[in-house]
Formats: C-alpha cells, sequence, structure tokens
C-alpha cells in the first residue's frame, strides 16, 4: 500500500475547469503514513463569489480578494508537491484544474494519482452514498466539509481506514495511476478584444463581475457573444 503521497483539495467557483477558476488549495504531505507538512492558501479567481458558493464553502469575497492569484500560488505548490503521487476523494476532478493552471502557465504537471471515492466504489457498493462527508460520517472521522486543507486531511484519514479493511482485497486500488486530462494552453485576452468589450459593457451600461485583465481570449470572446445575444448590438 502506498504510504506517502500529497493529500490535495481544492474549493473552485464551479465544477467544470474549462469555465472555472480555483478558490483555495489545501493539501498535506503524508511520508510513510505520517503527516509531515500542510499547504493552504486562498486564491484571488479574478471575479465575483456566487452567493451560492460563499454559502457552501463559507469561503467570502474579502478572503479570495486579498488573496494570490494563481500565478503565484502554483509554482509554490508544485514544488511542495514535488515527485510525490497525489491522492484525492475524486482526485481527477483537483487534478483537471491544476494541470489547466499549470498548462497555461506553461508548466509541467505530469501525475499518479490514488482515488478513496474509487476505493469506496469498489469496496462499499452497498453505501447510499459515498461522498467525502458522508464517508467521514460512516467511519467517525472529525471533518469540516468544503473547505481545502480539512477536506484533505480527512481524506488522508479516509485512505487509511480503506487500506486497513479493503488492502487485501484489492492491492491495485492502493498504488498510483497515472493521471489522464487533457487541456491546452489558453492566451490572454487581447487588446483589441479588452476595447470592444469595454465599448459593448459602457453601451449597455453594464459591469463585469470579473477582472477584464484577468480573462483569456475564449472567455472575452464567450462573454462578448453573451451579452450580445442579450441586448443586441
Amino acid at each position: 500500500m502506498t504510504t506517502s503521497y500529497v493529500c490535495v483539495d481544492l474549493e473552485t467557483t464551479g465544477l467544470n475547469p474549462k469555465y472555472e477558476k480555483i478558490i483555495e488549495i489545501g493539501a498535506v504531505k503524508v511520508v510513510e503514513g505520517k503527516i509531515t507538512e500542510r499547504f493552504s492558501s486562498f486564491v484571488n479567481p479574478g471575479r465575483r463569489l456566487e452567493e451560492r458558493i460563499t454559502e457552501l464553502t463559507g469561503i467570502t469575497q474579502e478572503q479570495v480578494d486579498d488573496a494570490p492569484y494563481i500565478e503565484e500560488i502554483l509554482p509554490k505548490f508544485l514544488e511542495f508537491c514535488g515527485d510525490f503521487a497525489l491522492l484525492g476523494h475524486r482526485i481527477l476532478f483537483d487534478y483537471s484544474f491544476l494541470k489547466k493552471a499549470a498548462v497555461n502557465q506553461k508548466l509541467i504537471f505530469e501525475k499518479k494519482g490514488l482515488d478513496t471515492l474509487r476505493i469506496a466504489r469498489r469496496f462499499l457498493p452497498e453505501l447510499p452514498h459515498r461522498t467525502l462527508p458522508y464517508l467521514c460520517e460512516y467511519y467517525e472521522i472529525p471533518h469540516k466539509a468544503h473547505r481545502a486543507l480539512q477536506d484533505a486531511e480527512a481524506t488522508c484519514e479516509l485512505y487509511r481506514i480503506l487500506g486497513e479493511k479493503f488492502f487485501a482485497e484489492g492491492e491495485e486500488c492502493f498504488h498510483p495511476q497515472p493521471l489522464h486530462y487533457q487541456v491546452k494552453k489558453e492566451t490572454p485576452i487581447t487588446k483589441s478584444q479588452k476595447e470592444r468589450l469595454l465599448r459593448i459593457l459602457s453601451q449597455h451600461k453594464l459591469t463585469l463581475d470579473m477582472d477584464i485583465d484577468k480573462l483569456t481570449r475564449s472567455e472575452a470572446s464567450r462573454i462578448t457573444d453573451k451579452i450580445l445575444a442579450k441586448y443586441g448590438r
């Protein structure tokens, strides 16, 4: 059973890494079964948080506004990860957001991973749910849901318990497997796109709940098209 890894959890503005942003990274480094280091940081997404996200996570607009952007945080996190495999509950979700951010910064982030959700689905098919909060309650693991570091710490404990119970039945589930997520590098908003978007916003007396300078070309095009479809030219 793999006992050295980095367990990571993210909080994000939504579920789709193509459109949404990271707002918090939490991780613990485990060496031979013992937590040796922790990593925790809010991330400025360059946009307003929806009320439902604040209600779900407890993360406020002020907290992310005062936080560094992903361009500053990600290199530090990758250094923290080193050559360790990643552990997570639905690890491909977290990996997809991190991989997208890494590609946009021209950083290499190829990892193997372990997934407690996959393990739970294999060995606990009788349970009505296999979410992290449900499994923590089921195994009496102290847990504060939807905060990145606390979720990462709880996932570590869940992995340990699942290993004790089920490793002998399915060793392959407890060994890291390559993580795959295909993503292309995004380019920043162009000067002409920015000027056009600002002009359209002014014409229709609209404000944008995000930092225009942090938009990509595709995001700028999508926002412009949505405004024109709704308000006309």
